[in-house]
C-alpha cells in the first residue's frame, strides 16, 4: 500500500496542479461557457400551417433549410450523473431546520433579497461540515433553467473537450480556543488554530476519477503541548482513484485505492471528526455502490496519523476492515447495518490498563428517521474478539426520542437521549466498549473530556432557530461511569482518570453547551460556543494530590470559515 501511495502522490499533484494553473494562483476557467446559446447567423422563417380545410401546395424554398432535429444527444459525454453522490447521513440529535421564504444568510437579509425556499448550493450553511469534499453535489448548476448561481460557479463541473469534468474547491478556517484547567488539569490553554484546504476532482466519463486535496493544519500559542488532531503541516488529506466495475441494480460500483476519508451512518463509530483541525483519513481500498435506496461500502484501510514536520503516513500496525449498508425505505428515514474489524499490533498500556495488542469485531445496527414531527433515533453495536490473555464481550447502545414544533417561534426541536457504552471486566472477559473512530466531540458534549467507553450519559438537546440564518444549540449531559474500577475514557479513547479501587465512585459530572452558528454568506459562518463541566466527585477524588480545587472545566471557541 505505502508504494502504491508514492506512486499516486507525485501522478496527482501533477494532474491535478500541474497544468491547471491553481498552484500558481492563475485564474482558471471553464473551456465551454456554462450556459451556452446558439447563435446561428440566419435563422429561417418559420412555417405557416395551413388553416383547416385548406390546400398546402409544396414549394421549394429559394435557399436550403436545415431539418429541424427532433432529439440531439448532448455533444460528449453526458455528466448530469457525475459524480454518484452519496448524501451526507443524518447524525443523532439531528435537528428539523425551517424552510420556506426568508433571509437564509446574514448577506442576504442586509440585501434584502429573501429566498422562497432553502437555496440550493453545494455546502452546509453550518461552520462544521463533517461530510467529505468529494460527496459535494454541484450537479444543479448543470440542471435548465437553474438560477441558483453564485461567482465560483465557473470552477465547477468544468467540461474538458468531450471526455473529461474538472471540479476545484477548498475551505479555509480559523479558530481560537480558550480553555480553562485544560484536559482535566489545572492549567488553562489559550491558542489558534488555522486550516487551509485545496481539492481537485477530475472524471473521465463516469469510469475513472482521480481525486486529490490537500490540507495544511497548524496551531499557534498553545500553553500546552499540542495534541496530535491540532497539527499536521501541509500534506494530503485525500488522493485516491476510482475505477468503474460494473453497474449493480442500476448504480455503478466503484473500486477506490489510496487515501481516503470514512463516513459511515451516525458517525457514533466511524466519522471524518471535522472539529479536529488535521480531519480523519485512511489508507487503503473500499469498495462502494450509492443509489436512491441503498448505499454499500467494503473496506479494508489503515488509520493515517497526523505528524507535524513529514508526511503523514498509515500506522501498519492497525487494519480496519468491514462492509457498511444504508437502506432508506421511506424519505427520512434510515437503516444501517454493519460489522467491522479492527486489528491493532501495537502495544499500548494507560493506567494498568491494557490499551493495545487486540482485535475487536464490532455487528451493529441503526434505525432513524421523522414523521409527522416526531424524530427516532437508535443504534446499539455488539463487540467481540481478545485483547492480549482476554476475550472481549462489550457493547454500546443509544436511544433518542425527539419532536420537532413546526407551528411555533423559532422552529424549536426537542431531543432526549441516554447513551450507554459498556466497561469494567467480569468472568474473565474484558468488557470496555472501543469507540473506534468517533465523531465524539458531537455527542458527548463539546468540551471534549468523556467518550464513549465505560460511560452512561442522560442527555437533552434543544434547537432553535431565531433567524434562518441562525442556529443554536442548546446541550445537557449527566455523565456518570458505568464500572467505578474501570477508568474515564476521553474522545481520543485514552484514559484520562483511574481509580483501581473504585472509592472515587462512578459520578463524573454535568455539562451544559451552547453552540450558535451565524451563516453569514453561501460561503462564510461563524461559529460561537461555550462549554462547561461541572465536576463530579470521580474527577474531584481522581485529581493530582497538587490540584486542591478548580476541578471545573470549561471552553471558549469562535471560528470564522469560508469555502469555495
Amino acid at each position: 500500500m505505502s508504494r502504491l501511495f508514492r506512486v499516486l502522490a507525485p501522478a496527482a499533484a501533477l494532474a491535478l496542479f500541474g497544468s491547471t494553473g491553481a498552484a500558481s494562483g492563475q485564474e482558471i476557467a471553464p473551456l465551454l461557457p456554462l450556459s451556452a446559446e446558439p447563435t446561428p447567423d440566419k435563422v429561417p422563417p418559420a412555417a405557416v400551417p395551413a388553416a383547416p380545410g385548406d390546400l398546402a401546395i409544396p414549394t421549394r424554398p429559394t435557399e436550403p433549410v436545415p431539418c429541424p432535429a427532433i432529439s440531439e444527444a448532448p455533444a460528449g459525454f453526458d455528466f448530469k450523473n457525475v459524480p454518484p453522490v452519496r448524501p451526507q447521513p443524518r447524525p443523532g440529535n439531528f435537528p428539523i431546520p425551517p424552510t420556506g421564504p426568508g433571509y437564509y444568510s446574514i448577506l442576504d437579509a442586509v440585501r434584502g433579497t429573501p429566498s422562497k425556499a432553502p437555496p440550493t448550493y453545494g455546502y452546509a450553511r453550518f461552520g462544521l461540515m463533517p461530510q467529505s469534499s468529494f460527496d459535494l453535489d454541484f450537479r444543479y448548476l448543470d440542471k435548465p433553467g437553474n438560477t441558483e448561481t453564485d461567482f465560483f460557479d465557473p470552477l465547477k463541473r468544468m467540461k474538458l473537450g468531450d471526455d473529461f469534468l474538472l471540479s476545484l474547491g477548498g475551505q479555509s478556517w480559523v479558530r481560537q480556543m480558550n480553555e480553562s484547567n485544560s484536559r482535566l488539569g489545572p492549567r488553562d490553554n489559550s491558542y489558534t488554530l488555522t486550516r487551509q484546504r485545496l481539492y481537485g476532482d477530475l472524471w473521465f466519463h463516469d469510469s475513472v476519477r482521480l481525486y486529490a486535496e490537500g490540507i495544511g493544519a497548524f496551531s499557534n500559542s498553545q500553553d500546552l503541548t499540542p495534541l496530535p488532531i491540532d497539527q499536521t503541516g501541509f500534506d494530503f488529506l485525500n488522493l485516491f482513484l476510482d475505477f468503474k466495475l460494473a453497474d449493480v441494480l442500476g448504480k455503478a460500483a466503484y473500486l477506490r485505492v489510496g487515501r481516503q476519508e470514512l463516513l459511515f451512518g451516525s458517525q457514533r463509530l466511524v466519522s471524518t471528526l471535522d472539529w479536529a483541525n488535521t480531519r480523519r483519513t485512511f489508507q487503503g481500498v473500499s469498495v462502494l455502490r450509492t443509489g436512491e435506496k441503498w448505499d454499500f461500502n467494503a473496506f479494508w484501510v489503515q488509520p493515517v496519523v497526523p505528524k507535524t514536520n513529514e508526511l503523514d503516513w498509515a500506522d501498519n500496525q492497525q487494519n480496519f476492515s468491514g462492509a457498511f449498508l444504508t437502506y432508506r425505505p421511506k424519505k427520512g428515514q434510515t437503516i444501517d447495518l454493519y460489522d467491522m474489524v479492527l486489528t491493532n499490533n501495537n502495544t499500548n498500556a494507560q493506567r494498568g490498563l491494557q490499551r493495545g495488542n487486540f482485535t475487536v469485531n464490532t455487528l451493529g445496527g441503526r434505525y432513524a428517521g421523522d414523521r409527522n414531527n416526531f424524530l427516532w433515533d437508535f443504534e446499539a453495536a455488539l463487540q467481540l474478539g481478545r485483547q492480549a490473555s482476554q476475550n472481549i464481550v462489550a457493547g454500546m447502545a443509544t436511544g433518542g426520542l425527539g419532536y420537532k414544533f413546526k407551528d411555533l417561534p423559532w422552529s424549536p426541536t426537542v431531543w432526549g437521549y441516554y447513551d450507554y457504552a459498556s466497561g469494567g471486566s467480569s468472568n474473565g472477559n474484558l468488557n470496555t466498549f472501543n469507540q473506534l473512530f468517533p465523531f465524539g466531540h458531537y455527542y458527548l458534549g463539546w468540551a471534549d473530556v468523556v467518550g464513549r467507553s465505560n460511560i452512561q450519559d442522560v442527555n437533552a438537546h434543544l434547537y432553535l432557530y431565531p433567524a434562518k440564518w441562525l442556529t443554536l444549540n442548546l446541550q445537557y449531559h449527566r455523565f456518570r461511569l458505568n464500572d467505578s474500577r474501570d477508568a474515564l475514557y476521553g474522545v481520543s479513547g485514552n484514559t484520562s482518570r483511574r481509580d483501581a479501587t473504585g472509592q472515587a465512585g462512578r459520578d463524573v459530572g454535568q455539562e451544559v453547551d451552547i453552540i450558535s452558528n451565524f451563516h453569514v454568506s453561501k460561503h462564510a459562518d461563524i461559529l460561537v460556543g461555550y462549554s462547561h463541566l461541572f465536576a463530579g466527585d470521580f474527577i474531584k477524588k481522581t485529581a493530582p494530590a497538587t490540584q486542591t480545587s478548580g476541578f471545573d472545566t470549561g471552553l471558549f471557541y469562535i471560528q470564522a470559515s469560508y469555502r469555495w
